[in-house]
């Protein structure tokens, strides 16, 4: 009977971590949940796109037909394809690539509030500003990307041979452009990435200045490399604005540490010398 009693007696549940610690189960857990909310978004928006199909192809398949190499087939602004499913394939890609823009607002939330629980205050205060430009900032290369993609396409297609027609697949363009948008979309966001890091403290505004003309060369070497073809015009449209972006961010962080007390500028000592913090714990001890 003590045994029955002993056994019969609630087990208080686990104390809460007062830093907002969780078991890995219970992560696991959260992130299957917030995976299953971020897929069935993503599913929504492809039905919209699946929808819209029409509308959105005549957008995406304007710069092509900007060309004068479009019209050499028929005298109309032509794409082929090549195989008896293609063009379903075609169909599924777009609607998933509207799916990813129409349901980005959901998953992008999931994300931030995955990963927020892990973050100082001050961080999760930054996190929210990152969030609200980096969709702004990728947007605007996307933009950029669609408005350059004609006059991208006709210097790459006026190589063309003579006595030749250009009989450009739909699949080879539909990758070509969204190659392009999401190119320039992301590399709108590198000068933002330099602000993160010098915001946690691993790239001071110092170093930054010392390699200006280093990362200068490089983001046109970026441009030449990354860009479809390797083309000029859509070199030059990428490199000279992530340039105007990068001085943005470095006068951000030469702003920042400027108004920063001087007693919080560690950058100036050595791996093994200790700082002020460290010192004054030495003293209290």
């Amino acid at each position: 009977m003590a045994l029955l009693r002993r056994s019969s007696r609630k087990v208080p549940p686990p104390a809460v971590d007062a830093e907002g610690r969780m078991p890995l189960m219970e992560h696991l857990r959260e992130l299957r949940n917030r995976l299953l909310i971020a897929v069935l978004a993503v599913g929504v928006g492809i039905i919209i796109g699946w929808i819209l199909f029409d509308p959105v192809w005549e957008f995406l398949k304007a710069p092509y037909c900007e060309t004068v190499q479009s019209r050499q087939l028929n005298g109309r602004c032509s794409l082929t394809y090549g195989g008896i499913f293609q063009s379903f394939f075609i169909t599924l890609k777009v609607s998933a690539m509207v799916g990813l823009i129409v349901a980005s607002p959901v998953w992008l939330y999931q994300i931030w509030a995955f990963v927020t629980p892990a973050l100082y205050r001050n961080e999760k205060r930054y996190s929210m500003g990152f969030l609200a430009l980096a969709i702004p900032l990728f947007l605007l290369g996307a933009v950029l990307a669609y408005i350059i993609i004609d006059t991208s396409l006709s210097f790459l297609l006026s190589f063309s041979l003579e006595d030749t027609v250009a009989t450009i697949q739909i699949d080879d363009y539909l990758d070509y452009i969204l190659i392009m948008l999401l190119i320039f979309g992301v590399s709108f966001e590198l000068p933002l990435l330099l602000v993160f890091l010098n915001i946690i403290g691993v790239l001071p505004h110092a170093t930054v200045k010392k390699h200006r003309r280093m990362v200068i060369f490089l983001m046109f070497v970026f441009g030449a490399v990354i860009t479809p073809g390797g083309e000029p015009i859509a070199m030059m449209a990428l490199a000279l604005p992530m340039i105007l972006l990068f001085a943005a961010a470095e006068l951000f962080m030469f702003l920042r540490e400027k108004r920063r007390p001087a007693g919080e500028d560690f950058s100036h000592l050595d791996d093994d010398e200790a700082s002020p913090l460290e010192e004054d714990s030495d003293r209290a001890t």
